[in-house]
């Protein structure tokens, strides 16, 4: 999909280098702490909080080992020799009125001519722990002036520069006044790091915007008027320098909307241009492959498989490409749906690509399409699967097959992205696991045909909101209903710690599982001791905050789990298996291969196995420290049984106490099935940069106020507001500011960064 030709910009001081502003110095300090380089950038560093010199900030509390910057007030003073060696302690307490703190200093008694009793200001540093008391080591601070700063008043230069008549009585009103307004002041608390604190932020923005000339607003006269937002200049300066509460308040809520309706208004803007793209019309044809093969399914599809086929089926049998995300439940069919959507392509001579993550899934993939096609329609169909660890010989058939036409499906990994991989007549792109590919990849794999049509699919339900954000390019249709005969699967949460043995009982379990003729996986968060899984690590996935009380053990892993097993009695004769994504494809197949058989009885696994596959006689899912994974990763490996004629079982083991937010995540899993009630949880207690994927991605994130957890009536509104702008405006003739925003969103990658959820 091309981008818009947009006219060049006049030159925006917004875009000026920082260097040349703020100094070398500080310009090196910013870019190295946050990756700042034009003046845009700095005055997008929102302050994350407000404080004011008339209230102290809360010393409760305290992560130890964390940077904070507080505001407090000195109660004492005192210097003592250290035991250890030479020199000199000053210690100095700090207090909010509830809580306390210590600030210690070596050999820099010249501090207490400034920090002595009564004095407030800003302090900052790195909590740690010293016989049981919080401190911070040499912080830095800033301390506020005794009398109101700058304001010019308090003396009597003060009474005579107002004028010979003023009384005595009026001055002491003026300076009380003066005197109120800068205690209550507030004071911006940004985002900062141990080298750069806050204030030293602070001061660079000051400077920033005391050079700043008026900027264009982007955003047209109308809109600011009816959805009562700030002048962009206005809203830069009242969010950084706000005399009062109220004045960052509502700067704030302007540059929120600016952020909201910007997002919506690229994210329309791309599906508008999407749409006026000219593609190769897909239509059924009556008796043709896809009837072929509805008429021999050994089952009638859902309601909702219907009807989205028939929404798929539609767009395919337009002249423009269909840009779909098809999300649904685990289990709901989602794989009939894309396939029926590859015959009604391969009716005309046209090709489909299915591309997904791992080879592991590629492979599933592959086997099950083969077997729902049947031998005649395979051999009319030649799928062909297209891996890195394929052999050579048998690689270089299936391109040549594709080149030539002769295979009209191709499944594969991101072999498919490489420059080797051409097609005859690819007319439908799809991406399973939407989520793992960027928007780039997806674009490299929809080049190779001429403007084909994309349905990318999720079996990770995704809220409203998350799905306005991250796809708002794409329609999207859901599934919620699941295949009828389906006899579900019961979960339940196992405290390895606080009860042994319902811990013990899960071995138990295994055992007369195995011995009713069943299947096992046992999902492990690593693959060996100290080697995670690509995607976690020993830090919990989603609190991110390192403030749990204990620190957390080491993860248990698929090696020692697997020889573990295979040293106790009870499990002689069984054969258990180890899967990882650190196996090589042939070896990974193997082992896959022999579980689907039913060789293998028991899988140890990490999340390779969290999506697609589908092994019927697995009936029961054990996941070793349930706590290290995401809501949505549980609720996917739960998917993975239940998928037969038995029951399912979930046993979810965790070391997590009780109360904290990951037992919290597990917990809610096992409390229920629904996909869209735990994408819902999920999104509530995860952190944004996580909700958008920018995190795990190595991406900044590209939200700076908008909170998709908590913005979701605004995000819809801002929607609302861009689609009626396009739709009087489809160019933006009109509004060419935001026509140059739209073109530097695209060349920064935000969107592609949102995609990546």
């Amino acid at each position: 999909m091309t981008s818009p030709q947009l006219s060049a910009a006049p030159s925006d001081p917004l875009d000026r280098d920082l260097a040349g502003v703020v100094g070398g110095k500080t310009a090196k300090a910013l870019e190295k702490a946050f990756d700042m380089h034009s003046v845009r950038d700095l005055l997008w560093h929102f302050p994350r909080r407000y404080s004011n010199r008339g209230e102290l900030t809360p010393l409760t509390g305290l992560p130890v080992g964390e940077h904070v910057t507080v505001m407090a007030q000195v109660i004492d003073v005192r210097e003592r020799s250290m035991q250890k060696r030479h020199g000199k302690i000053l210690e100095v307490r700090i207090t909010d009125g509830q809580g306390s703190l210590s600030l210690t200093f070596f050999n820099q008694a010249w501090r207490a001519s400034q920090l002595f009793a009564g004095k407030q200001g800003i302090f900052s540093g790195k909590v740690s722990e010293y016989r049981g008391n919080l401190q911070l080591q040499h912080p830095d601070y800033q301390l506020f002036d005794d009398r109101p700063g700058g304001i010019g008043l308090g003396g009597a230069d003060d009474e005579t520069a107002a004028g010979a008549d003023m009384s005595a009585e009026k001055s002491r009103e003026l300076q009380e006044s003066a005197a109120k307004a800068w205690a209550d002041r507030p004071i911006p608390i940004y985002p900062a790091t141990a080298t750069l604190p806050s204030w030293s932020i602070e001061k660079a923005v000051g400077v920033a915007l005391e050079v700043l000339p008026e900027v264009e607003d982007p955003l047209p006269p109308e809109i600011r008027r009816s959805e009562n937002v700030f002048e962009l200049r206005a809203a830069l300066e009242q969010i950084h320098r706000p005399e009062r509460n109220v004045d960052w308040k509502q700067a704030r809520d302007s540059m929120r909307f600016r952020e909201a309706f910007e997002l919506q208004l690229a994210l329309l803007d791309r599906r508008r241009r999407a749409g006026l793209e000219s593609s190769e019309p897909r239509p059924p044809r009556d008796g043709g492959l896809r009837d072929r093969f509805d008429a021999a399914l050994p089952f009638a599809l859902t309601g909702d498989q219907r009807a989205a086929g028939e929404r798929i089926a539609l767009e395919l049998s337009e002249p423009h490409p269909m840009h779909r995300l098809l999300q649904g439940e685990v289990g709901s069919g989602k794989t009939i749906v894309a396939l029926r959507a590859m015959l009604q392509v391969a009716e005309g001579g046209g090709q489909s690509a299915l591309l997904a993550p791992t080879e592991v899934l590629a492979s599933q993939h592959y086997r099950s399409i083969v077997d729902a096609l049947g031998p005649q329609l395979a051999s009319e169909l030649n799928p062909v699967l297209v891996t890195g660890s394929r052999p050579a010989s048998e690689r270089q058939r299936a391109l040549l097959s594709l080149a030539s036409g002769n295979s009209r499906i191709a499944i594969g990994t991101h072999a498919l992205l490489s420059e080797g991989v051409t097609f005859y007549d690819l007319g439908l792109v799809i991406i399973d696991e939407q989520h793992r590919f960027g928007v780039e990849q997806r674009e490299t794999l929809r080049r190779k045909g001429a403007q084909p049509h994309v349905l990318a699919m999720t079996a990770t339900p995704i809220p409203r909101t998350v799905a306005l954000t991250a796809f708002g390019d794409l329609e999207v249709t859901t599934i919620r209903e699941l295949p009828p005969g389906r006899l579900g699967i019961e979960s339940f949460t196992v405290p390895q710690l606080e009860m042994p043995a319902r811990f013990a009982r899960v071995w138990t379990r295994t055992l007369e599982e195995v011995a009713s003729g069943r299947q096992v996986y046992i999902v492990c968060p690593a693959i060996a001791p100290n080697q995670a899984e690509a995607g976690l690590s020993d830090a919990d996935p989603e609190d991110g905050s390192g403030s749990e009380a204990v620190p957390k053990p080491p993860m248990v892993n698929v090696e020692e789990t697997v020889a573990w097993l295979q040293s106790q009695p009870e499990f002689a004769g069984i054969r258990v298996a180890a899967l990882t994504g650190a196996m090589k494809g042939d070896a990974k197949d193997a082992v896959m291969s022999a579980f689907v058989s039913g060789e293998v009885q028991v899988l140890v696994a990490t999340t390779v196995i969290e999506v697609g596959v589908n092994v019927p006689n697995a009936s029961t899912m054990i996941v070793l420290d349930a706590d290290r994974f995401g809501i949505s990763q549980l609720h996917q490996l739960r998917g993975r049984v239940g998928r037969g004629e038995h029951a399912g079982l979930c046993l979810l083991v965790t070391r997590a106490a009780e109360g904290t937010p990951a037992r919290a995540r597990v917990d809610a899993v096992a409390e229920t099935t629904d996909g869209f009630v735990l994408a819902e949880v999920d999104l509530e207690q995860r952190r944004e940069g996580n909700i958008l994927g920018t995190e795990q991605s190595g991406g900044k994130s590209t939200l700076r106020l908008l909170r998709v957890a908590e913005h979701g009536d605004l995000i819809e509104h801002a929607r609302g507001v861009a689609g009626e702008l396009l739709d009087q405006d489809p160019e933006l003739a009109r509004a060419p500011g935001l026509r140059r925003t739209l073109e530097r969103e695209t060349r920064a990658g935000h969107l592609e960064n949102l995609a990546k959820s």
